[in-house]
């Protein structure tokens, strides 16, 4: 057998990728590992009627993946460690300054996963739209109001 990356069709590989995107990782890190097809491939998979099993599971890795992503969100927010660091004065003194480079990249790493969470599952995690006033009731996106003159009696 030949060397290089798989180009046919297996239920193993197919599961192994939907692991991964399930995982929160993306397909194309999935991919970069020698043992896996190129995105190129399982996008061509993905279009291919023989393997609409596979385009099922495939969606609903992706959706799983935008519930890791949104679980990430919290552990981001949480994990304070590298929020300060220690700045050594010329008189040797030590004192705590706040890292905001730290700061922004999780602030960063945040708003790039919701981003994403609410691409990949719009109705869950998306922003809501809303014409009416209640929010728990919103007007469908999409609909026409034609006001229309009464006639008076």
């Amino acid at each position: 057998m030949p060397a290089g990356r798989p180009s046919e069709f297996s239920v193993e590989v197919a599961d192994a990728i939907c692991a991964g995107l399930s995982e929160g990782r993306s397909l194309k890190s999935i991919c970069r590992a020698d043992d896996m097809p190129s995105s190129g491939t399982v996008c061509r998979w993905l279009g291919d009627e023989r393997y609409s099993a596979f385009r099922d599971q495939y969606a609903k890795a992706r959706e799983a993946q935008a519930d890791t992503i949104f679980d990430e969100i919290l552990d981001i927010a949480d994990d304070g460690t590298n929020d300060w660091m220690e700045r050594r004065r010329d008189d040797g003194s030590v004192d705590g300054v706040v890292n905001n480079e730290a700061i922004q990249r999780s602030r960063l790493r945040i708003d790039a996963r919701k981003w994403m969470a609410g691409k990949l599952r719009p109705k869950k995690y998306g922003e809501r739209q809303l014409i009416g006033s209640d929010p728990d009731a919103p007007l469908p996106q999409g609909f026409t109001v034609n006001l229309v003159k009464g006639s008076e009696e």
